[in-house]
């Protein structure tokens, strides 16, 4: 006689061998690589300048349940000033995030887990992520390596997963998000806001992408806080390695229209002074945009106000090319919930470093933010869920970059191709270390250079994420780890 208990097990046993796909896959291998990146420029990251960096390359194995398997690719720079605020060494910090990226590459293979990179992606997340982040935390038994650090190296990952997905299937990935390929619709996975009629019954990643996506999108330039602006603010430290140093001469080379400027957030006369310079320069050379950026330094609101009001009065033309203000306020968004309403009554404000998944993005909806601003960088599955939630509420998209060289930008632009942005897609690696893509540029040349103030992603092509990692034929260091 089947107990209850058993009898319960086989049912949802029975339930769940319906919902499988012959195109679900497991992860069977994985391969971890770092490669140090030198910036020829310095890039201001709020407190932190930084020189230098370690991009996390990924290669995992997957198989299909006919047997079936293949192999894909992920990156994303492990950018610790960006991701890891804190007293604590940079280089301390990203030995931490080295050290967890192994230990994330034993936890994936190991979990058995099953189904569509989508699937697979949000279990891990919300699984073994948060467990492995507090295990190496408690492990360390030092400063306490953020959530957004994880999710940062976690993305190299993830986003692998759906690259080999796609290239077991001979499929473009994202031809890979509907019924077809997903057993769970995003009900699974997102909850609407009370009172707003959304309904996430029935509907899947592909119903709120861009169908016909663009292959030239805008790009922005980044102004970075000790960017020179002009020839007075030369040193005579400056790289002579035949790119551009002044704004101007950046602005004619690549034919920029975009250019999003980097703030302090504790200075007011500073950043006033430099949107200034920066809005005139661009202005005078046909700039049609300008963002501002605080990188989450500012904690009242009154800051960026009265910013916005000074350059509303004395500085209209400036004020109407600003298209929107990004994260002027704390990373950890339930911490510090500030009432923003009055900052986005100005102008539209884009939650970033907050946006971690779409249940920080309905805190940011409720605190009165506008908007999202997606990043690869945050995990390929997250990003798509932050995307269909703030779509289905009405918030516009932007895709911003994390300064991806090489492999990592090219699932960075093929979102901002997919999400419908406000304005193109923000790409930055070719300012602070053109050098490190030049195998990848051969390949795809006007995706690492900007010309006519776009990036073409027409050299993209094939299953997966259209790398061409063959034809890129890039030579690796040995790996750091094999699982």
């Amino acid at each position: 006689m089947i107990d209850s208990q058993n009898s319960s097990a086989i049912l949802d046993f029975i339930i769940l061998s319906r919902r499988m796909k012959p195109t679900d896959i497991r992860l069977t291998s994985c391969e971890v690589y770092f490669l140090p990146v030198s910036m020829r420029v310095p890039l201001k990251f709020g407190p932190e300048t930084v020189t230098n960096t370690v991009c996390l390359r990924v290669k995992v194995g997957v198989e299909d349940r006919s047997g079936r398997k293949a192999e894909g690719w992920g990156e994303t720079p492990l950018s610790v000033s960006w991701v890891w605020p804190s007293t604590l060494s940079v280089s301390a910090r990203a030995r931490r995030m080295e050290e967890f990226s192994i230990r994330l590459a034993r936890a994936l293979v190991g979990s058995g887990l099953c189904g569509h990179p989508l699937e697979i992606g949000a279990d891990f997340i919300h699984g073994p992520l948060a467990q492995e982040l507090r295990a190496a935390n408690e492990a360390a038994g030092g400063p306490e390596m953020p959530y957004l650090g994880s999710l940062v190296a976690f993305s190299a990952f993830d986003i692998a997963t759906h690259d080999a997905y796609g290239r077991l299937h001979g499929l473009d990935v994202y031809a890979t998000y509907g019924p077809q390929h997903l057993t769970r619709d995003l009900s699974a996975f997102l909850e609407a806001e009370p009172g707003s009629g959304v309904d996430f019954r029935g509907r899947y990643p592909q119903d709120f992408l861009v169908q016909q996506p663009p292959t030239r999108l805008p790009v922005w330039h980044l102004v970075g806080g000790v960017d020179a602006l002009e020839a007075q603010d030369l040193t005579g430290a400056e790289p002579q390695d035949g790119h551009p140093v002044l704004l101007a001469d950046w602005i004619r080379q690549d034919g920029l229209k975009c250019l999003k400027i980097k703030l302090r957030g504790n200075d007011a006369a500073w950043d006033y002074e430099r949107v200034l310079r920066v809005g005139r320069i661009g202005l005078e050379n046909g700039v049609r945009w300008l963002s501002t950026d605080f990188n989450c330094t500012v904690t009242d609101p009154a800051y960026v106000n009265e910013i916005n009001d000074r350059l509303l009065a004395e500085q209209p033309e400036i004020y109407a090319r600003t298209l929107y203000v990004e994260q002027p306020f704390p990373h950890d968004l339930e911490a510090n919930q500030i009432d923003v309403r009055s900052v986005s009554a100005r102008k539209p404000l884009f939650l970033d470093e907050s946006a971690h998944d779409w249940q920080f993005v309905r805190l940011g909806r409720r605190l009165g933010w506008s908007g999202v601003a997606l990043k690869t960088c945050k995990t390929q599955t997250g990003a798509l869920l932050s995307l269909c939630w703030a779509k289905a509420h009405g918030m516009p998209l932007m895709v911003q970059d994390l300064t991806n060289p090489m492999l990592a930008i090219i699932p960075h632009v093929r979102l901002a191709a997919h999400a419908g942005t406000i304005q193109g897609v923000e790409c930055n690696a070719m300012q602070f270390y053109p050098a490190a893509s030049a195998a990848e540029e051969r390949v795809h040349p006007g995706l690492y250079r900007r010309r006519g103030g776009v990036v073409n992603l027409g050299t993209l092509q094939g299953a997966g994420f259209g790398y061409r990692v063959e034809e890129i034929g890039r030579a690796l260091p040995p790996a750091a780890a094999t699982v």
